[in-house]
């Protein structure tokens, strides 16, 4: 069945109106043969072309707070529980979330998004997010995507009161192996700010990790989650380790190569900045920071404490295998092939037809030489740097879209 190209294409053809994916026919399109790779890209092409036609949506990610987080993400260098000395700052001023939000509107964005760092903000910076919310919308009429963590039915009314379009919250995982990359928040936390954001008439952004040590069933779950949950827009991410995180020491140990963090701010970086200010959307998955004079602190201030909780938290909970009796092997970073990325994204088209599919951090690690392919399943693409950790040039990116007769839209 698998191997069968018109299988592929008698599945999406079925799903744009049709029944979706059952969770066997998911487990097949990933477990496809790797001679069927460019049918099943097919079939997925079939899908992308007719929801967005040519089309290639541009995300930047350029965080509004950076560090200082309480929660214990084993795959996140701004975790408590990480020693990696990444960039930290508060939320930015109103007045500074403003004027990036002109310079998207000047540069031709249509969209533009503020994420911040933590569990969720607290009163005062929520009353900020809101007040911008407001303004911005007001001023510039750009759609609005918010990235504050989790959220009550409370907070949800008021962001989409303001004028917010869009929430970002990724589930990053299935219910089953969630307890594996976090204990300070739970499955059924993310999924209630999504539930609370759809009921608030706010759109939903959300996606997971892929190659945090999950079974290929995780992977499908999460796909067919996100199918149920008829998300907008869904960034995937491809696992990228790095040092000093739990899940990255624990990759560096079994001899998996850690990422460099974004450090100095990049070329690709100050591109985005002149072109979308000082905010953008971050997903979940590590993506990249800005340095601001004067404000930059290390996030790892007590390093010999936090490595003592890093070094706990990868024995207690992040070194256990995590798969069900009869899952198939633990998929970690290592075996995260470029044709197996591949699959991976042809699965989350096939099981969310009509949204917005990005490929996010681990893009350029991964995918390797075959990320134009990618695109063929994928319409959107973070470009710059991610929140902690290199991208690629914007340069590279735009003549990449040329050379597939892609055109680029710029979503802020």
């Amino acid at each position: 069945m698998g191997g069968d190209g018109n299988f592929f294409i008698r599945l999406a053809d079925r799903v744009w109106d049709g029944p979706g994916l059952s969770r066997d026919e998911a487990l097949a399109v990933l477990r496809a043969p790797d001679e069927a790779v460019l049918e099943l890209l097919a079939a997925a092409y079939r899908l992308r072309l007719r929801a967005f036609g040519r089309a290639v949506h541009l995300n930047y990610l350029i965080n509004a707070k950076s560090g200082r987080c309480g929660e214990d993400c084993g795959y996140c260098s701004q975790s408590r529980v990480s020693t990696a000395p990444v960039a930290a700052y508060p939320l930015v001023s109103l007045d500074e979330l403003i004027a990036g939000a002109s310079r998207a509107a000047e540069h031709g964005a249509r969209t533009y998004c503020m994420a911040t760092s933590g569990r969720q903000p607290s009163s005062a910076e929520w009353e900020q997010i809101c007040a911008a919310v407001r303004e911005i919308k007001r001023r510039f009429g750009l759609r609005l995507c918010v990235s504050p963590g989790l959220l009550s039915a409370e907070q949800a009314r008021q962001l989409r009161e303001a004028g917010a379009d869009r929430v970002n919250h990724n589930l990053n995982t299935s219910r089953a192996f969630y307890a594996r990359i976090c204990t300070t928040h739970d499955y059924d936390a993310r999924r209630a700010t999504l539930e609370a954001a759809r009921a608030a008439g706010l759109e939903l952004c959300s996606g997971g990790i892929v190659g945090m040590g999950e079974s290929d069933e995780d992977v499908v779950d999460l796909a067919l989650e996100l199918g149920a949950l008829k998300v907008e827009a869904l960034p995937v991410n491809f696992f990228q380790p790095i040092a000093g995180t739990p899940l990255g020491d624990r990759r560096a140990a079994e001899g998996v190569a850690t990422v460099p963090l974004a450090g100095q701010t990049s070329d690709s970086d100050t591109e985005a900045k002149a072109l979308l200010g000082e905010c953008g959307d971050r997903g979940d998955s590590d993506a990249g920071t800005s340095d601001r004079a004067g404000e930059i602190q290390r996030s790892a201030s007590s390093p010999a404490a936090k490595g003592e909780r890093s070094a706990a938290a990868a024995s207690a909970v992040y070194g256990k295998s995590s798969s069900p009796k009869g899952a198939s092997s633990p998929r970690g970073a290592a075996a995260l092939t470029p044709i197996y990325c591949l699959k991976v994204l042809a699965l989350f088209r096939l099981a969310n037809p009509r949204a917005e599919l990005r490929i996010a951090a681990g893009r350029q690690v991964h995918l390797r030489s075959l990320q134009p392919l990618g695109l063929f399943a994928a319409n959107s693409i973070f470009v710059g740097d991610y929140l902690t950790t290199r991208g690629g040039s914007l340069e590279n990116d735009r003549r990449m879209l040329d050379d597939l007769g892609f055109s680029a839209v710029i979503d802020g």
